[in-house]
């Protein structure tokens, strides 16, 4: 079952990673990052239960703080740009 989860949370990232590409506008790559940033922790933490690697517990809190600053600073940016 901790198999499925995993192989369905790749699958996200890849969309996601697909959407970051080929997205038609920068809100929708926006989100992109957003699931990218989500689905990447979510990994991270359901390998460390899986493997008892509480150090991947660490790097999934890191992550999930990584992606919601990268997401706010993308946000100024895409505020910047409109009206500059």
């Amino acid at each position: 079952m901790m198999g499925l989860f995993a192989l369905l949370l790749l699958l996200t990232l890849v969309l996601g990673l697909w959407r970051v590409w080929h997205g038609p506008g920068r809100v929708d790559r926006l989100l992109a990052v957003q699931l990218l940033g989500t689905s990447g922790t979510a990994l991270l933490l359901m390998l460390a239960q899986w493997l008892g690697q509480p150090g991947l517990r660490d790097a999934a809190l890191i992550l999930a703080l990584l992606a919601a600053m990268i997401s706010v600073a993308l946000v100024q940016l895409l505020r910047r740009s409109r009206h500059g």
